[in-house]
């Protein structure tokens, strides 16, 4: 069988295994910071922004999407905090990739989906 004919998992099945390998055992395991400055290490953030304030909800809301797209399981645990994105999440939901949002609606149904919308304006 040559490359042509071997056929490959679906790029959705690949990236949800992705996003399901960074999971936290248990939502409350995300133990990030919850107010100041978060800095984001280059492995995660390799242009552009790399700060962001928890006390600004867009920036908070930016940092939350960015950190669940690229990073990895110790950066989830370390730079995500499990009541702040209980309460982002219905807004936060909508701007990630359907792939994460599954993912992380599957591990966790009772937190995140039926957390309450979040009607903080920056």
């Amino acid at each position: 069988m040559n490359a042509w004919t071997r056929r490959s998992p679906p790029r959705a099945e690949v990236l949800r295994d992705r996003y399901r390998s960074r999971l936290p055992e248990r939502l409350q395991d995300l133990a990030g910071p919850v107010e100041g400055n978060v800095d984001l290490p280059l492995h995660i953030v390799w242009s552009g922004r790399t700060s962001y304030r928890l006390d600004r909800p867009k920036s908070r809301m930016t940092l939350y999407r960015t950190v669940l797209a690229e990073g990895l399981g110790e950066d989830l645990v370390a730079l995500l905090h499990h009541r702040l994105l209980t309460e982002q999440w219905p807004v936060l939901r909508r701007l990630i990739s359907p792939y994460i949002r599954e993912v992380w609606e599957d591990a966790f149904p009772e937190p995140l989906r039926t957390a309450p919308a979040d009607t903080t304006a920056e």
